[in-house]
């Protein structure tokens, strides 16, 4: 009887283990993809080291690019949702979009497809919330920044907070541009996004 209990609890155990590993796909731009910095500092490569030094608990793929659009994203996506099957994508994309001065419509409706083709390999979706430096237009900004709360609702999606938010305004943390996080920022990146994530990946 001891026996088989302890054999139960053994395979539980195992049950366990395997519904909570899961795996996260980030799709991003510059502010992940390790931008001018060796890709070991960048703060998706330390949240996959933390993770593995875990135990393996979860497994984050990196499939950033510095200077990516939400148009260029889309139109990688569904390759790579084939190749990596992710349980999750974290989407962290749109600053390029209105650096450049896309229509808010354009990111908006990209980011949709996005979340759709996602959707339909039953791959569940994170999104971020991004914003722009403040000396572009009111108008523009508030057409912009309403857009991830907007989709994160209308598809009922965690919208993890604008991640450099206290950051930038840190200027030992920033790279000379003022616009992207500095390796000594990326730590502190990691532990918000596992803050975050690592509730919603043991669901």
């Amino acid at each position: 009887m001891v026996r088989i209990l302890f054999a139960l609890l053994v395979g539980l155990g195992s049950l366990l283990s395997s519904v909570q590993a899961q795996t996260l796909l980030v799709l991003g731009d510059s502010l992940s993809a390790g931008y001018q910095m060796q890709l070991e500092q960048s703060w998706p490569a330390l949240l996959n080291q933390k993770w593995q030094e875990e135990g393996g608990k979860h497994t984050l793929l990196n499939a950033s690019i510095s200077g990516e659009t939400t148009q260029g994203a889309l139109a990688r996506l569904p390759a790579l949702l084939k190749e990596h099957n992710p349980d999750w994508l974290l989407i962290e994309l749109g600053g390029n979009d209105g650096l450049r001065g896309f229509a808010p419509t354009i990111t908006r409706q990209n980011l949709a497809n996005m979340i759709a083709l996602a959707k339909e390999q039953q791959t569940r979706v994170v999104l971020t919330q991004i914003q722009l430096p403040r000396n572009y237009g009111a108008r523009y900004l508030r057409q912009f920044e309403q857009i991830f709360p907007e989709l994160a609702k209308a598809n009922d999606l965690p919208l993890l907070p604008f991640f450099m938010d206290d950051i930038a305004l840190r200027p030992e943390l920033m790279m000379n541009d003022g616009i992207h996080p500095a390796p000594a920022a990326q730590p502190q990146i990691r532990d918000k996004v596992a803050r975050f994530m690592e509730p919603l990946l043991s669901q």
